[in-house]
């Protein structure tokens, strides 16, 4: 469930479809759903702005197949993370909906069923190397599931810096930059030093052995002289996707105050003014 859902509850009630008592049912009803193998947290989109997502790794498929379809029964859109593509045929099998769709190269399961309302502005994500693909399509699906549009600019890193330029002003557009960089990761605190939004840097496993499979970008994200550059795990481009959506929705919320404080100001400003 979520406020788009309560909202229609409420409707229903004012229209006369639904007695106060079925509404209260609905409503008190637990916020979880216990199947044994897992408690499924139909609220969590109501309290966090988000739905539950599935992590994929460790589950079996028909653990997966169960929790999809308890989830997607509420009519929700369905997002599950990496997942194989055997996940994904297993899922069709059962699952026949024409906005079921695998995105192969993010590793991503996604159920659509209902329309993604888009806010204003959006997200930049910026990868060192096209090696880095996978986890930056794995930021962008999972944002744009969650409305914020994205815009992707890959293989800036600092071996050719002077790549990096000839997109800055698009990146200097966005409301929040995430970075995706593996080998030594130093392209998000160059970005941080380049940008005034929030920057959210993404180690990624990427690079030769003394990269350690992601630690040393991992440490020098951490260690950025950049202010303002915040770091999620190695490889967690869903992390970073779902902290940008979080920035950017309080963004386009405070900008959508601020028009209406605007225009309520131009509004009963001249008739204030003329009076004695």
């Amino acid at each position: 469930m979520d406020k788009q859902s309560i909202e229609k509850l409420l409707e229903e009630v004012k229209a006369g479809h639904l007695s106060i008592q079925e509404a209260v049912e609905v409503l008190c009803r637990l916020p979880f759903e216990d199947i044994g193998i897992a408690r499924i947290d139909h609220h969590r989109s109501i309290r966090c702005g988000f739905p539950e997502v599935i992590f994929c790794p460790s589950k079996t498929n028909e653990q997966i197949l169960e929790i999809f379809l308890r989830l997607s029964k509420t009519g929700s859109n369905v997002l599950a993370t990496r997942a194989g593509e055997d996940v994904f045929h297993y899922l069709k099998q059962t699952i026949n909906h024409p906005n079921l769709r695998y995105e192969a190269e993010a590793r991503l399961i996604i159920l659509q069923q209902k329309p993604v309302h888009f806010r204003s502005g959006y997200l930049a994500v910026v990868t060192a190397g096209t090696a880095d693909w996978s986890v930056a399509s794995e930021a962008r699906f999972t944002a744009e599931l969650f409305g914020s549009r994205v815009k992707v600019f890959c293989d800036v890193g600092v071996a050719g810096l002077h790549r990096l330029f000839s997109c800055l002003q698009d990146i200097r557009r966005a409301d929040v930059v995430i970075v995706v960089a593996g080998m030594e990761g130093a392209l998000a605190s160059v970005v941080g030093g380049l940008v005034d939004c929030p920057v959210i840097a993404v180690p990624t496993s990427v690079g030769y052995g003394a990269s350690f499979e992601g630690l040393s970008a991992l440490l020098t994200m951490l260690n950025s002289c950049a202010a303002g550059v915040t770091v999620v795990n190695i490889d967690n481009g869903f992390g970073a996707a779902v902290a940008a959506c979080l920035m950017h929705r309080k963004m386009a919320a405070a900008g959508d105050s601020n028009n209406e404080t605007n225009q309520t100001d131009s509004f009963t400003g001249p008739s204030s003014a003329g009076q004695p």
